[in-house]
């Protein structure tokens, strides 16, 4: 049920998001954290093209890079993934060793619709149900997810208009 993640030496479960550009929650994945990215998406895809036939076009982060996925991508769901990376490499340490002069602290650039999916990720931390891993099954974290984007929504919509 719940995997270890080697690389961010955490154990649970790793969610991934399909979200549209204003950062509402279109379709879920959750699985043990030791499935990879690349096949989370796989399963998020496949499960997308089923809800959402128009959906034609993705933006990721660097860790769904790879030649075997985006060929897959392609044949099978039809949905072309854009990998936007970082303006800056990746590269954010400032530490140098003792006796060089320290580097330069690098510029924060913003790249675009990269933000999106983590804002959404930040709202639903919001939710107490979510900032913590309660939930036993995968299908109720997933199911506490959408709740809490309807929530999130219908909050938005009884607020009066400014």
């Amino acid at each position: 049920m719940h995997g270890y993640d080697g690389g961010k030496r955490v154990r649970g479960v790793k969610c991934r998001l399909l979200v549209d550009t204003r950062g509402t929650v279109l379709a879920t994945c959750e699985s043990p954290a030791s499935v990879g990215d690349r096949v989370g998406a796989a399963v998020l895809f496949f499960q997308a093209t089923d809800a959402f036939p128009r959906l034609r076009h993705v933006r990721a982060d660097q860790g769904y890079r790879g030649v075997d996925f985006h060929t897959w991508d392609r044949e099978v769901s039809g949905i072309t993934v854009q990998v936007v990376q970082r303006r800056d490499g990746g590269f954010c340490s400032t530490w140098a060793k003792a006796g060089t002069p320290s580097p330069a602290v690098p510029v924060v650039a913003v790249v675009p619709r990269r933000w999106v999916v983590g804002r959404t990720f930040a709202w639903l931390g919001r939710c107490r149900r979510l900032s913590k891993d309660y939930e036993y099954l995968r299908v109720c974290s997933g199911n506490a997810m959408y709740l809490a984007m309807v929530m999130l929504i219908v909050r938005r919509l009884a607020r009066p208009a400014r």
